[in-house]
Parts: C-alpha cells; sequence; structure tokens
C-alpha cells in the first residue's frame, strides 16, 4: 500500500502531497518515514534554481547511502541528501546555524524545471529521489516562488505523514 508525505510551507499555508516511492528507494523511504514529522527553516536554492528545502539533523542510525540518484531533478521531485560536516563551509553553516552540527540531512523540493545539482566548490552533488509531488504542485509552485522573490526569513518547510 502507497504510504504519503504532507509537505508544509507553514507560515504561507500551503501544503502538498507526495507519494513516497518505496521500490526505487526502500532505505532512505523508511529512514525518512521513521523519523517524521521534521520541521525546519525553509531555505530557496542558490545553484540549482527551483528548490527549497530545509536542514536537519542527522536522524538515521544508519545512513541509507545512494539510492535513486538524480543530478537533474524534475518538477514533483522531493530528494534527500546528507551532508557530512566537513563538505559545507563553514560561513555557510553559520549562515544556516548548522555549524554545531557533525553532519545534516537536507530535504528538499524541486517545484520547476532545468534544475542542475552542481556545486561549484565540490562537484555534482547527487540526491536520492525518494518521493513524488501527486497533488498539489501547481499551489506550491507558487508558493515556492514566492520565497525566492519575497524572502524565507520566519518561514518553515514541515514534513509529515499524511493521513488521507
Amino acid at each position: 500500500m502507497p504510504r504519503y508525505l504532507s509537505i508544509t510551507l507553514e507560515k504561507r499555508g500551503v501544503s502538498c502531497v507526495a507519494e513516497l516511492l518505496d521500490k526505487d528507494a526502500p532505505r532512505t523511504c523508511e529512514a525518512v518515514w521513521q523519523a517524521l514529522p521534521q520541521v525546519g527553516p525553509v531555505h530557496h536554492a542558490k545553484y540549482a534554481r527551483n528548490e527549497i528545502y530545509t536542514m536537519v539533523p542527522r536522524f538515521a542510525a544508519d545512513e541509507p547511502g545512494q539510492e535513486n540518484p538524480t543530478v537533474t531533478p524534475i518538477p514533483g521531485d522531493v530528494v534527500y541528501f546528507s551532508f557530512p560536516g566537513g563538505m559545507l563551509d563553514r560561513q555557510f553553516k553559520e549562515e544556516k546555524n548548522i555549524h554545531e552540527l557533525p553532519g545534516v540531512i537536507d530535504l528538499a523540493i524541486f517545484y520547476g524545471r532545468n534544475n542542475l545539482l552542481l556545486n561549484g566548490d565540490v562537484g555534482w552533488v547527487p540526491g536520492n529521489v525518494y518521493a513524488t509531488i501527486v497533488e498539489g504542485l501547481d499551489r506550491m509552485a507558487e508558493a515556492c516562488n514566492d520565497v525566492w522573490r519575497s524572502g524565507s526569513v520566519g518561514e518553515t518547510l514541515r514534513y509529515d505523514r499524511y493521513q488521507g
């Protein structure tokens, strides 16, 4: 039976529903599912284009590793990144208030086309596509674009189990 997430920009009051891709990314799906709910400050991507994300402390006892990876996410992709502390530069960690953590999990959604996960400092940054947005992508894309235009200050991105 399919499992679903609710992903919400809390301040803007906009949510979407994503179906977990249990067959394609079973370890990632299970790690995220067991760690829900997750919530944190939202950020808009600088390099990847049409992406919003939050960074949270590592939550899996065993990291899922790479599965169902991409460097070219499409609209509706929900992606998991695991970053060791040494991969992120000091200023970035301080800006995001994650400088004390040994590493972080980046939970991201992609809401538009033409994304490329290439970071000038470290090269390609593959992420695990573990879910796809099946309901509410249009409204969420508008809200994500507003995060880009109006700013992310005071906004949070929340991931919950969707009960339907």
